[in-house]
């Protein structure tokens, strides 16, 4: 489990083919600080498993299903990446409950700078758009954000637009993200759970079915 608070920017080492998927290696000194093999770190939002890792780097495998559904198959060595380790029991949750768990990935739209802050808006999978609302929470290359503005239900191609203080722009990745760049979106797990339910209730069960 994650907070969506990017702890450092760290960056990837080496990527090698292991069967289907790929072994990724990563050079982030905090987040190995502490890191044991098993332990969980969130890079751009996706929760790995830490196979091994040293004073200032770790390696985990990502499986085809994590490749296919988010961006981590287009990185490659040199590329920064968003940091975070899974929370520890008793802090502060600053930001909002992040599995690390991808939904899918969005592709940004447009990037509209103000004076000190800066405006993402980001095309959203029709399946995911009923799940992000305006002033609720999203996941973006596991950054926890506010929701500023989403687009309207009949829009042909759903977006949704974060707004970036300067903090987020200086902690993170997404200062570099420009129009074109797919990203990583996990939305609210309260959100999904809500679907899931409505989807059974439309749907009666059928008579016979097991007791």
């Amino acid at each position: 489990m994650f907070t969506g608070i990017i702890e450092e920017i760290g960056a990837v080492t080496a990527i090698e083919t292991s069967g289907d998927g790929v072994r990724l290696s990563v050079r982030a000194p905090l987040a190995t600080s502490d890191a044991s093999h098993g332990d969980s770190i969130s890079v751009n939002g996706v929760c790995l498993t830490v196979v091994e890792s040293d004073d200032a780097s770790f390696t985990a495998d990502v499986m085809r299903q994590t490749l296919d559904m988010s961006t981590l198959a287009d990185l490659a060595p040199g590329r920064p990446v968003n940091i975070e380790r899974a929370t520890a029991v008793g802090t502060r949750l600053g930001g909002h409950v992040v599995q690390g768990h991808v939904d899918g990935t969005g592709v940004i739209r447009e990037v509209r700078p103000g004076e000190r802050w800066r405006v993402l808006r980001v095309g959203v999978p029709a399946n995911l758009a009923p799940l992000v609302v305006d002033k609720g929470s999203i996941a973006i290359d596991g950054v926890s954000l506010t929701v500023s503005a989403v687009s309207d239900p009949s829009a042909p191609e759903p977006w949704l637009e974060v707004s970036l203080i300067p903090e987020t722009l200086e902690a993170t990745t997404l200062a570099e993200r420009v129009p074109g760049d797919a990203v990583n979106l996990e939305t609210d797990i309260l959100a999904r759970h809500v679907q899931r339910m409505l989807a059974f209730t439309a749907t009666p069960p059928s008579e016979g079915g097991s007791r």
